[in-house]
Formats: C-alpha cells, sequence, structure tokens
C-alpha cells in the first residue's frame, strides 16, 4: 500500500512529465503519436517513478518506450527542471508500456463476438 506521500509525489510527477512530453515529445517519437503518462508510481524510499506510459497511433508501442529510454538523460533534467525545488532528490525515472486501453478493446471485441454467436444460436 502506497503512503500519502509517495501518491502526491507521484501524482506530480504525473502532471509535469506529461507536460514535458507535450513539449519535446515530438523531437523524441516523432509526430502523430499519442503519448499519454496513466500512472506513475513511487517505490518506498522516493527514489524511483515507475512511469506508465499509453501509446496510441502505432503499431510499434515498444518502439516508443526505447526512444524515451534512449532520451532518458533529456527526461530526467527537464523533470528536475520542473519539480527540483519541491523534492530533496530528484527519483530516478523508469518507463513501462500501459496496455489497459488495448486489452479492454480486446475484451469489448471478444464480448461482441460471444454475443453475435449468441444470437445465431437463438435463431
Amino acid at each position: 500500500m502506497a503512503s500519502i506521500r509517495q501518491k502526491q509525489v507521484g501524482e506530480l510527477i504525473r502532471r509535469f512529465f506529461g507536460m514535458i512530453l507535450t513539449e519535446e515529445g515530438n523531437n523524441i517519437y516523432g509526430r502523430g503519436k499519442l503519448v499519454t503518462v496513466t500512472d506513475v508510481i513511487m517505490t518506498p524510499d522516493l527514489l524511483v517513478a515507475k512511469i506508465y506510459i499509453s501509446v496510441y497511433g502505432t503499431e510499434d508501442k515498444p518502439e516508443v518506450i526505447l526512444q524515451l529510454e534512449d532520451s532518458h538523460t533529456l527526461l530526467r533534467q527537464a523533470l528536475a527542471g520542473k519539480i527540483g525545488k519541491q523534492m530533496r532528490r530528484m527519483p530516478d525515472i523508469e518507463f513501462f508500456l500501459d496496455d489497459t486501453v488495448d486489452e479492454m478493446f480486446r475484451v469489448e471485441d471478444l464480448l461482441n463476438r460471444v454475443s453475435e454467436a449468441d444470437k445465431k444460436i437463438g435463431q
């Protein structure tokens, strides 16, 4: 269970990192991709921020995560510039692909198929 401070710092990082992606994203992963920060989970010592990223507009989603990891230093410095005065130590950042929305669409598609099959059986 995350502490109140972990949640506060996670929300702070989520908000400002989203702003950084809006400003710098086109330089990192190109145009035509919508990249959003869905969640940030902090470790108990507040030294590592696990940033969950959702990617739309491309089939090669892990490639976007790799491009973000390649720009790790630039992104961490930009984040430090935004939240540096609010925290003693700047946490390290790690990126993870959040495929919750993709799973939601997959499950919805499966349920629609089952519904169509039930209608055919009922006729």
